[in-house]
């Protein structure tokens, strides 16, 4: 965890990753990927607050997701929002693959984050 990322950025970061990670259902190696992000940021209790947000109502979670992260926005400086949104694109690659619909949803949280443009310029450089 670096010393600019606080508990309330943590759960924006896991709910952002887990969201995404839910989008399908969430299978084992996306948890094995999940815990493991939670582990590089000293995040379990964050990741435990996104498991039980996405739980709440499985079927409403992604919308109340970008509600959620868009209020959050003004809080999380364009930077790390980027980097964010950029490490969930990447996160989401580990299983070795990203389905269209998960690249949509990305997309549009990126844009709910006026980081979209950034996003696809990181992305494409990665291809």
């Amino acid at each position: 965890m670096t010393h600019s990322d606080t508990s309330e950025d943590l759960k924006c970061y896991m709910l952002l990753v887990a969201i995404i990670f839910h989008y399908h259902g969430l299978d084992e190696e996306e948890k094995v990927i999940l815990e493991k992000k939670a582990s590089e940021k000293n995040a379990f209790e964050e990741l435990n607050w996104a498991y039980d947000f996405i739980a709440e109502d499985y079927m409403t979670a992604f919308e109340r997701a970008r509600v959620y992260l868009k209020e959050a926005k003004e809080s999380l400086d364009k930077e790390k929002r980027l980097r964010y949104i950029n490490d969930t694109w990447i996160a989401n690659g580990e299983k070795g693959y990203i389905t269209e619909m998960e690249a949509t949803a990305m997309l549009k949280l990126a844009k709910d984050w006026d980081v979209d443009k950034e996003l696809i310029s990181l992305v494409q450089q990665l291809a």
